[in-house]
């Protein structure tokens, strides 16, 4: 095998390794997802981007367009996700950058469904993150305190809990929640109030741990914010930890606009790639 090549980035620093891969032909086992997001021994990252052909996965969902890029997202714990708000700005400014697609609005298909995308003149990236779903209300536990949140589903589960302030929330572990409720895990965030159209968040990921910043989480925590005024549409600017985003929620649907940055590129050497096969 040649050496492989890979790109780092992240979006709002939410950080990916982004692995181009057009005609699938890389074999990437869990065990190797976890090496490379390890922070000491690979190159460190939230989660890994394959950059495939849909046509080149075989698990890509049922109806998806052969010809569309297609990311393949896993987890830094090596599981694969249904969606990262964050990563396929990540994602779409690779592919427009690399010049694999024509003119700034294209679609990008993941797990969650076929997501159009805007690539900006300044490098930010709107993202179309489909309708947003309220799945009612649960509990997680931080620390010995219990809170209360709103489940909502952005094509990924969330649960989303208001809380006086973000900054004191002790996130180092995982904290609880209803697993009858969330079967397949959930990513949990706490948000605190600035405005009407304003929040602060801190997240805890499913397979991650506590991020710089989800942006799936971004959404879910605009819509939780609008459902506490009673609203079910709206704008919200939303400030994590790695920055800033901008949330809009229709009734049919909801954008998540963001930075996205590239750091580095380089290869991995095949001794390093086939010790963690």
């Amino acid at each position: 095998m040649v050496a492989i090549p890979f790109l780092k980035g992240h979006g709002t620093e939410n950080d990916f390794v982004l692995l181009p891969d057009p005609d699938g032909d890389l074999d990437l086992t869990a065990s190797r997802v976890q090496a490379l997001c390890d922070r000491q021994r690979g190159l460190g990252a939230d989660g890994v981007l394959r950059v495939v052909r849909t046509k080149a996965l075989p698990d890509a969902p049922a109806g998806s367009d052969g010809d569309v890029w297609f990311m393949d997202y896993r987890n830094a714990d090596g599981s694969v996700a249904e969606m990262c708000g964050n990563g396929v700005r990540v994602f779409a400014r690779y592919l427009s950058d690399a010049g694999l697609v024509d003119g700034p609005e294209f679609p990008v298909g993941s797990r969650a469904g076929v997501r159009p995308t805007t690539v900006h003149p300044d490098g930010t990236v709107t993202v179309g993150m489909g309708r947003v779903r309220l799945l009612g209300n649960s509990t997680t536990t931080v620390t010995g305190t219990t809170h209360t949140g709103l489940g909502v589903d952005v094509g990924n589960p969330h649960l989303v809990s208001v809380v006086d302030s973000v900054a004191e929330l002790d996130l180092t572990a995982q904290p609880g929640f209803d697993r009858e409720f969330f079967p397949h895990g959930v990513n949990l965030e706490f948000i605190e109030t600035i405005g009407p159209a304003e929040i602060r968040m801190r997240v805890h990921e499913r397979g991650v741990g506590e991020t710089r910043s989800c942006g799936t989480g971004t959404v879910a925590a605009a819509a939780a914010a609008l459902a506490a005024q009673g609203r079910t549409t709206g704008a919200v600017t939303v400030h994590i930890p790695g920055g800033t985003v901008h949330v809009t929620i229709d009734e049919d649907t909801s954008t998540l606009t963001g930075p996205a940055s590239f750091v580095a590129e380089g290869t991995l050497t095949d001794s390093w790639w086939n010790s963690y096969a």
